[in-house]
């Protein structure tokens, strides 16, 4: 199973430096020196972290063949992934893993929303989106306030909405 664990970002400086987010609560394990890393889209061969570092805020990756500024602003927007065994789960047990969220049935107390399609990961938050049975699509910001419950086991997640959240796309 792919997770991914960052998406490059701009390139820093002249020597082929790359900016990520971090997708992940390991950085220091997940781009350690040395890292084989897969990517989406797919590149026939990982790309091997040489170094990396913090800077102002932000994680900076030197890797391996990328000597260049050129070369790093071709990486731009790439998903960084690693593979983890399908079973892997966070250490915490409020986290989850993408592959886990899609899928799942979404509901509020009274009615069934639609199922999981994908989660964004955006600055502010991450918003699951929801496909409807109408094959519309909601946006739910995944924050405890809104999503108070996940049973992986029971296959669902319960939605408690603030007032308005949904009514335009589900009449909830």
């Amino acid at each position: 199973m792919e997770l991914v664990i960052g998406r490059i970002g701009r390139p820093h400086g002249v020597r082929g430096e790359v900016t990520v987010e971090v997708r992940t609560d390991s950085p220091e394990l997940r781009f350690a020196p040395g890292t084989a890393l897969g990517t989406d889209p797919f590149r026939a061969q990982p790309l091997v972290v040489a170094a990396a570092r913090w800077h102002s805020g932000r994680l900076l990756l030197a890797l391996e063949g990328v000597d260049d500024r050129t070369a790093a602003e071709a990486l731009r927007d790439l998903l960084l992934t690693v593979e983890v065994p399908a079973d892997d789960r966070p250490e915490d047990p409020e986290e989850f893993y993408d592959h886990q969220l899609v899928g799942l049935a979404a509901r509020t107390r009274s009615a069934e929303l639609g199922r999981i399609a994908d989660v964004l990961h955006l600055p502010g938050q991450d918003l699951l989106v929801i496909r409807t049975p109408e094959g519309g699509e909601v946006l739910v910001p995944f924050v405890a306030e809104f999503v108070p419950e996940v049973d992986l086991m029971a296959g669902c997640i319960r939605i408690d909405p603030p007032e308005g959240l949904l009514s335009d796309a589900t009449g909830v």
